[in-house]
């Protein structure tokens, strides 16, 4: 199977402190797959994630990231995320001044002018932006606010899953999505998450709780300890996880 993601020997380092947080981390994703990261606070998933994504308050020491087959390390962000590179922030920031739409139909554009595709009409766009708020639940007098403006944590979780289902990304990191959300809205994310499951389209998740990957089952989960991936398995690693916590990995 063709890799989307191939990660070797990689350690970085938080660029302002230069402690290092990733130490030789080895990761391989294939198209259509569904990966999900555990592990204890302070072990480096969330460093993982945002490192892909290309974050700059981490550097990345030495190893290599390709993403098909592209050195990954040497591209900026906004070219991660034309090329397909999605991610869901476990902190959505607030953007006082950007209304949600012009902000998803200026990325959108964006994607599409890079990959050489015609732009969306404002109907075209407008009509899969109506269907996609339905389809995640958001709130749609929120959605005439600011970007994040006075939403509560759930609802900054929905939009960028809302967002992820507008960009259609061949690869999407979701850090955490699933922390402060309520049983409904955590229930929204898996089903969004399992409906843009495909062939094409792979994830890596993030998360402490085997709630959100009751709902996705993942093909593989993997235990991140002191910035290596210890173990590795299928879905019946999260059930040891739960039962018997992370000691048995250390």
């Amino acid at each position: 199977m063709d890799k989307i993601l191939e990660i070797k020997n990689l350690k970085a380092s938080v660029t302002e402190t230069e402690e290092k947080i990733l130490n030789g981390l080895n990761l391989s994703i294939g198209k259509g797959e569904t990966h999900a990261i555990m592990g204890p606070n302070g072990g480096g998933k969330s460093t993982l994630v945002n490192v892909i994504a290309g974050k700059d308050s981490y550097s990345v020491d030495s190893g290599e990231i390709e993403f098909f087959s592209e050195d990954l390390i040497e591209m900026e962000v906004d070219e991660r995320a034309k090329k397909g590179i999605f991610m869901a922030f476990q902190y959505p920031s607030e953007i006082p001044g950007v209304r949600p739409w012009q902000f998803i139909k200026a990325s959108v554009d964006s994607k599409r002018k890079f990959l050489g595709e015609k732009e969306l009409s404002v109907r075209e766009f407008s009509k899969i932006y109506d269907e996609n708020i339905k389809i995640v639940g958001m709130n749609q007098d929120l959605m005439k606010r600011s970007l994040n403006e006075g939403f509560s944590g759930g609802e900054k979780k929905r939009n960028e899953v809302f967002q992820m289902l507008m960009l259609e990304p061949q690869l999407a990191l979701l850090d955490e999505t699933d922390s402060g959300l309520d049983v409904d809205a955590l229930k929204s994310v898996g089903d969004v998450v399992n409906r843009m499951r495909n062939n094409e389209r792979s994830f890596l998740i993030v998360t402490h709780y085997q709630r959100l990957l009751d709902h996705i089952k993942p093909d593989f989960v993997h235990v991140l300890i002191k910035g290596k991936i210890v173990e590795s398995g299928g879905y019946e690693l999260v059930k040891k996880i739960e039962e018997n916590g992370y000691e048995s990995f250390v």
